[in-house]
């Protein structure tokens, strides 16, 4: 060892050997802890709390290069709150996303996923409103008329006036339970169908008619009485409390696909699900605030994992037939198509209706007649 020249190979093949275990220390730290990702910040729809919170959704972010972190309200807060601080808006209607864009320079909008609209109810209920003509088989799905419901409405009519009803004879006005239209974007939904329908099966647009379509559209929320202010909720009933409490609830598609594939169950032999005729696709649209925030949003909508786990939770992808391979898998008759689909009024139409309602809630506007009262 006292030849010069053999201490420097020790010494070279000593340094070649540290920076090889340091190397092999830090591939293996990397592993345990995961790939190095930026911290983001956003405002979703509460109905994708479960889907955000979601260990596996977690990981596969985290893979990705994103940690994520998330408040929740409802999506016609999101369209008004203010956003300075956050990456990502992430509400559930295509309408609040347009409204952020809009007010929002250098945005980037991106759909991940989405569900259509879509009435829980049970096999005894089917039964009567297709003998009343309400309800009709299509090809793969049920069709619920909102043509003909809303005549019911009109006329105040109750389950038990319906011809040969044995088996649900109570004296209940026959509605449809629904959120909050004030605060929820599932109701906002629900009073987008019911618009059309009464607008002539045409959108919205012209604030002129709006008094009128308010109107004629206030006994589909005002005689339901107290509603919650989120989807899960009218839901988590119908699973638990049945028939008696709520046979028709308006719901997103993906929340009964999601309870269906459930390790703990909640779907019964005797639950089945409709389609509004027409229905609406509930877009759950990806506002990209900042660069991060735009390479989060295309990253859950490219990423194969990440769309598996949203098919997971009940919504359709790009990957269509993921999705009917899922919900085959599980049992399920829902349709790859729906015929009857249209689009929602644009945010100012949808706000200036739902403003109507805050006044009629509040009394400041003419209310309904006493003989349109539950």
């Amino acid at each position: 060892m006292n030849n010069p020249s053999r201490r420097l190979a020790a010494l070279g093949l000593a340094a070649i050997l540290i920076v090889g275990v340091g190397f092999a220390i830090f591939q293996s730290v990397s592993q345990h802890l995961g790939p190095t990702a930026v911290t983001l910040r956003g405002l979703i729809g509460s109905e994708k709390q479960p889907f955000f919170s979601d260990p596996q959704v977690v990981a596969a972010l985290h893979r990705g290069g994103f940690d994520v972190i998330v408040a929740t309200a409802g999506s016609r807060q999101i369209a008004t709150a203010d956003l300075s601080n956050e990456d990502f808006a992430f509400p559930a209607g295509g309408p609040s996303a347009a409204e952020i864009a809009l007010n929002h320079s250098g945005t980037t909008s991106i759909v991940p996923f989405y569900t259509p609209m879509a009435i829980a109810t049970f096999q005894p209920i089917v039964d009567l409103l297709t003998q009343a003509g309400v309800v009709t088989q299509q090809p793969g799905y049920l069709g619920f008329d909102m043509t003909k419901y809303m005549a019911l409405v009109a006329s105040d009519k109750r389950w038990i006036d319906l011809p040969g009803n044995t088996t649900y004879p109570v004296n209940k006005s026959i509605l449809i339970t629904s959120t909050d239209v004030r605060k929820s974007n599932s109701a906002a939904m629900y009073l987008a169908i019911a618009s059309y329908v009464v607008n002539g099966d045409n959108i919205v647009q012209n604030n002129g008619d709006i008094d009128s379509i308010v109107q004629q559209t206030a006994p589909l929320f005002l005689k339901q009485g107290f509603v919650e202010s989120s989807t899960e909720e009218p839901f988590d009933d119908y699973l638990v409390q049945g028939m008696g409490k709520s046979p028709l609830v308006m719901i997103y598609e993906a929340q009964y696909v999601a309870a269906a594939a459930s390790t703990t169950g909640g779907i019964t032999s005797q639950m089945r699900l409709m389609y509004p005729e027409p229905t609406i696709f509930s877009k759950h649209t990806f506002v990209g605030l900042t660069p991060d925030g735009t390479r989060l949003g295309n990253f859950i909508a490219t990423d194969p994992e990440m769309r598996t786990l949203a098919t997971q939770y009940g919504f359709r992808t790009s990957d269509t037939a993921a999705f009917s391979t899922f919900v085959t898998n599980h049992g399920l008759t829902i349709p790859d198509s729906l015929n009857d689909v249209i689009d929602p009024p644009s945010y100012e139409a949808l706000e200036a209706m739902i403003t109507q309602f805050e006044g009629l809630y509040a009394g400041s506007l003419p209310t309904l007649s006493p003989s349109e009262t539950p």
